[in-house]
């Protein structure tokens, strides 16, 4: 093979390879929180957990999405369902802001960390 024919042949595979990872699905992260706006999870919490998030690479709308469901506000009996809408979302991971929502989440799910 020539070098010419080589570097065209090169070129072709790298301008059809860049679309296609720009096609690459997102992971989804879903929070579970039993708490509503404004809480310490809100206040504190979400901008660290972000923040490790960008952290170890991820950020949010480039090669991540979040779900968040927080709409509980203390009604903990609400947490089930909310969790078996983030199992429906085929989330990556479930991180729970606190106990009764980690208590959901395990029993929504045996698969999703």
């Amino acid at each position: 093979m020539r070098r010419r024919e080589f570097i065209t042949l090169l070129g072709g595979a790298a301008a059809w390879v860049s679309p296609a990872r720009a096609q690459e699905p997102r992971r989804v992260i879903g929070v579970l929180a039993g708490f509503g706006f404004p809480s310490v999870w809100s206040v504190v919490a979400m901008p660290a957990f972000f923040q490790g998030l960008k952290d170890a690479g991820f950020v949010e709308g480039r090669n991540i999405n979040i779900e968040i469901r927080q709409e509980a506000d203390g009604h903990y009996d609400r947490l089930p369902s909310l969790a078996a809408e983030l199992v429906g979302r085929d989330v990556a991971a479930i991180f729970a802001a606190d106990l009764p929502s980690a208590v959901a989440a395990k029993a929504a799910t045996k698969t999703i960390p």
